[in-house]
């Protein structure tokens, strides 16, 4: 009995132990899942925010090579937009200014020389064209630049050599601008008369103009050359060498005295005085319809008595510009080289015009007249004739 109760009893407590054992090791087994889960999550956060920091990083990185990249920005300089490279998110750096060349008048110091006039260009001639009394003169004998003014000998030469005027030229890429890269809208195969040409090179300045009535001369542009200096040796231009057809090379180069000259004996072709005086002038190019005006304010503004005229302009050269003209029932030929700015030829002859008015009977050489008042550029009656800016 006793040992029966023993062995029970025995059996009960191992199978409590046993009991005891198997829930201390669920439970053990539980907290290590658990704490295997939580480690899981707290690695996978982990390697979340590693990641967020990443890809922030390369974010930055990308920036910081974005920023280091260069774009195009617009600014405005002096007026005028300029289109500059500038690293991406750095201020636009504005672009340094560049003061433009000095003429050659500009360089030789002739601007700052005084005149009774006030006058603005470097060089200035008046002369009484029935008489050849010389009016007014200012560094008259300077050999300067003379620009597109070389247009009216090659007019000269044209018209002397009697070539047909209805013959039909080209426009080839021999006429492009290799010196200045100017533009044109004469476009290459472009077909105009001789005549034509000599219009729009007289009145308009079309440089591609004149250079293809040189290139079609016989012999083409090295005798026509030859033609342009032969001619203003019998016209007794000393001060005087030309180097090409339309006045683009700085190496055509002329006085004031000689530029009066020219003015005279072309003034005795009925032809050029009527074409460098069209106000405007339309033709069909291949199809296209070309407007074109004339370079010189006064001739548009009509209210001159202009009987030749001729602009120009390099930038070694200045504002040029050469006219015949009756003032006060006194044939004149004006002469004004290397002007400071585009409007103040034109102000430059209306000072004189106003002067001659003023003394009409002035017929010795002088360069002491009565001072004027100055006569602003804008001034619309008399010197902006019209609002348009065209050629040279």
């Amino acid at each position: 009995m006793s040992r029966s109760v023993s062995s029970f009893f025995r059996r009960i407590g191992l199978v409590s132990l046993m009991t005891v054992a198997f829930t201390a090791a669920s439970v053990a087994s539980f907290q290590a899942v658990a704490a295997t889960g939580k480690a899981s999550a707290s690695a996978k956060k982990s390697g979340k925010s590693k990641s967020k920091i990443h890809k922030a990083s390369m974010q930055a990185a990308v920036g910081d090579e974005a920023t280091g990249a260069k774009v195009r920005k617009v600014v405005i300089v002096k007026g005028k937009r300029r289109v500059i490279l500038v690293e991406r998110g750095a201020r636009p750096m504005r672009a340094a200014f560049v003061p433009a060349a000095p003429t050659l008048g500009e360089a030789m110091g002739l601007r700052a020389t005084p005149d009774a006039l006030a006058l603005r260009s470097s060089v200035a001639l008046v002369m009484d064209q029935g008489s050849g009394d010389v009016l007014f003169q200012k560094n008259a004998s300077a050999v300067l630049p003379i620009a597109s003014i070389t247009k009216l000998m090659t007019a000269l030469v044209v018209t002397d050599t009697h070539q047909p005027m209805d013959e039909l030229l080209e426009i080839t890429e021999d006429d492009r601008d290799y010196e200045r890269n100017t533009g044109s809208r004469l476009r290459y195969g472009t077909m105009l008369t001789r005549e034509d040409l000599l219009l729009l090179a007289l009145m308009s300045s079309e440089n591609r103009a004149a250079s293809a009535l040189g290139r079609s001369y016989p012999g083409g542009r090295p005798a026509f050359v030859a033609a342009m200096n032969r001619k203003a040796h019998e016209l007794g231009m000393n001060d005087t060498h030309y180097v090409d057809s339309n006045g683009l090379s700085s190496s055509n180069v002329s006085s004031a005295m000689d530029l009066a000259k020219i003015v005279m004996a072309a003034y005795k072709v009925p032809l050029i005085r009527q074409f460098t005086t069209t106000a405007e002038h339309t033709v069909n190019a291949n199809g296209r319809t070309l407007h074109y005006v004339n370079t010189n304010r006064l001739v548009r503004g009509g209210e001159w008595e202009i009987g030749l005229q001729k602009t120009g302009f390099i930038n070694e050269a200045g504002r040029c510009l050469v006219m015949q003209a009756n003032v006060h029932g006194r044939n004149v030929v004006m002469v004004f080289l290397d002007s400071a700015g585009n409007l103040t030829r034109f102000a430059d002859a209306v000072r004189v015009r106003n002067w001659l008015e003023r003394s009409p009977h002035v017929d010795a050489p002088t360069q002491a007249a009565t001072p004027l008042r100055n006569v602003p550029v804008s001034q619309p009656a008399t010197v902006l004739a019209s609002e348009q800016t065209h050629g040279t």
